[in-house]
């Protein structure tokens, strides 16, 4: 295996992580014509997106164990084909249930096998540039986003449904797929090894993985992070779009463009500069990965704030640039702050974990907001988006405990 080849795994993983993400978008971007078309409440919507994110939450855990078992090519590589064949068929459903099961039960389970073998994989081959790898992959997440808008409105006028318009992203994530099949490669060197050594004892243990994740505060107190970023970035993907629209009487393909490409663009260019910086000081610093998240934090909570406040379109896209650029940056960290205090034989089981934590309660953010919006019109959005910057203050105190109190004695160097 060549020494390029750490860089082509990440080009090709980008490429699926930018279908996960531009595949999550497309349901927020078309929620008004799928409405139109399927009688659809905001309640019912909130609760296809929780549903969603209680899925990956259930399946991501058994996802993280076989990641640390069997070949993570082949997980990622089925799970790709399969989420795809399911955004296809959600062009064909014909109402509530049938929304509810394609988009958020078949879909998720196909997704929640990705990350925890991409990720693993990914630190496995990367390890002085693992950070900028990261970055890299995580900027894959953000393109698919920026421009999902662009897609979608371009893709309506061309298709002429909403139910084109997922048939068409499903086949083309199937065709990646196909590639894969050929190209994506497993772990390489001191990782491999280290993986044959616990098949050759009979496989890692279950127990063990739980023990790495559960008996380790550091670990719990980045998870509180994620479950902050989880938790507003599912509400903002979902009904930003719709927010904008009725707030300010503008359409939903002008209001979708807005909110999904300034906001995106800036967490593009954020988790690209992040990834760099931070390579370059954690070496001296090995704490810096987790004081960068916990200032992006800080400093994210007034931009929600605004976001929800807004008097003016203008004022909201000036406001949610500014939550791109600090979700950007605590972003680039999430896994490789991770992998700096568990070892590499648990790691998909710790993302498993991660995942199932964030997703859970992250997902809640959903049908929260879609009960907010029933009873208040936007009154209800602009209280979430109130609620949703004191949960980045409530995880900024949390893994502030971790940078003075247990980081040092939970770290690892591999």
């Amino acid at each position: 295996m060549g020494k390029s080849y750490k860089w082509i795994l990440i080009a090709l993983l980008s490429g699926a992580f930018f279908f996960h993400q531009a595949d999550r978008a497309l349901f927020g971007l078309l929620t008004i014509p799928i409405q139109a078309d399927l009688g659809l409440t905001d309640v019912q919507i909130g609760w296809i997106n929780t549903t969603l994110s209680w899925t990956l939450a259930a399946m991501t855990v058994a996802a993280g164990f076989m990641g640390d078992r069997f070949s993570r090519k082949w997980i990622i590589t089925l799970s790709l084909i399969a989420w795809s064949l399911m955004t296809v068929c959600m062009g064909f459903i014909g109402g509530f249930a049938g929304a509810l099961f394609f988009r958020s039960i078949a879909t998720g389970v196909g997704e929640s096998f990705y990350a925890p073998s991409a990720y693993a994989l990914i630190a496995a081959h990367h390890k002085e540039t693992r950070s900028a790898a990261l970055s890299i992959h995580q900027a894959a997440l953000y393109f698919g986003l920026m421009v999902s808008g662009l897609i979608v409105s371009s893709a309506l006028g061309l298709l002429g449904s909403w139910r084109n318009v997922f048939i068409a992203f499903g086949a083309a994530g199937c065709a990646l797929g196909v590639i894969f099949i050929w190209a994506l490669k497993d772990d390489a060197g001191a990782a491999a090894q280290a993986r044959a050594q616990a098949a050759a004892r009979g496989g890692a243990k279950i127990s063990d993985g739980l023990r790495a994740y559960f008996c380790n505060p550091s670990a719990l107190c980045a998870t509180a992070g994620f479950v902050a970023i989880v938790f507003v970035n599912n509400a903002y993907l979902f009904w930003a779009p719709k927010f904008a629209a009725e707030k300010f009487a503008i359409g939903v393909g002008d209001a979708g463009k807005g909110v999904m490409l300034y906001h995106h663009l800036l967490a593009f260019a954020a988790i690209l500069a992040g990834g760099v910086i931070t390579d370059r000081f954690v070496k001296k610093m090995p704490r810096f990965r987790l004081g960068f998240q916990i200032l992006a934090l800080c400093a994210g909570a007034p931009a929600l704030l605004a976001i929800g406040l807004a008097p003016s379109f203008a004022t909201l896209l000036a406001a949610s640039s500014a939550y791109g650029v600090f979700r950007g940056f605590f972003e680039v960290n999430t896994h490789a702050s991770l992998f700096d205090v568990v070892a590499p034989e648990h790691r998909s089981t710790a993302v498993g974990l991660l995942n199932m934590i964030a997703f859970f309660f992250g997902g809640l953010s959903g049908v929260a907001m879609g009960a907010l919006s029933e009873r208040w019109g936007v009154k209800g959005f602009e209280t979430g988006f109130c609620i949703m910057a004191a949960t980045y203050l409530a995880a900024a105190a949390l893994m502030a405990f971790s940078f003075f109190f247990t980081f040092n004695k939970n770290r690892v160097a591999a």
